[in-house]
């Protein structure tokens, strides 16, 4: 009789690769559906700004920014913040406390424009709020998403 117990049998390199490209996959799902998120709170609190007297005039152009503006930006730019985030996966050993400092400071960033833009007081305080409502939707959706597992 054999008494070795093989119940520590440790997975293959083809495991290892489905669990990766699982993760992969998952943090894919998670993104899309945070980015869908963050357009509709961005257009409905620019939509709100605009109800109570916010004009979205770019002061150069004199054109308005429309609704639709503020949904297409905040998804484009929240599809990056997801191929970041995968990137970090892929290639950092620490990859929720990177893609944090790295949104957080470009979040940051992003706030300079409207600052520097000339608009009016009211304009410059909803765009950089407008700047925030995706942040703090997809920060920390895709931060939680790069923790390790405990499973």
């Amino acid at each position: 009789m054999n008494s070795m117990n093989d119940t520590g049998v440790v997975a293959g390199p083809a495991s290892g690769r489905t669990s990766h490209t699982h993760r992969f996959r998952g943090l894919a799902v998670t993104g899309f559906i945070a980015t869908l998120a963050a357009m509709v709170a961005t257009t409905l609190a620019a939509a709100l700004a605009q109800a109570v007297g916010v004009d979205f005039e770019i002061p150069d152009g004199g054109e308005t920014i429309p609704l639709s503006g503020f949904a297409v930006v905040t998804g484009f730019f929240s599809v990056v913040g997801v191929v970041i985030a995968v990137a970090l996966l892929r290639w950092s050993a620490r990859p929720a406390e990177r893609f944090v400092w790295t949104a957080v400071s470009l979040t940051a960033i992003s706030m300079v424009p409207p600052v520097i833009s000339g608009a009016d007081t009211a304009a410059i305080t909803a765009l950089i709020g407008l700047h925030l409502v995706p942040a703090a939707v997809m920060i920390p959706t895709l931060a939680r998403s790069l923790r390790p597992r405990t499973d």
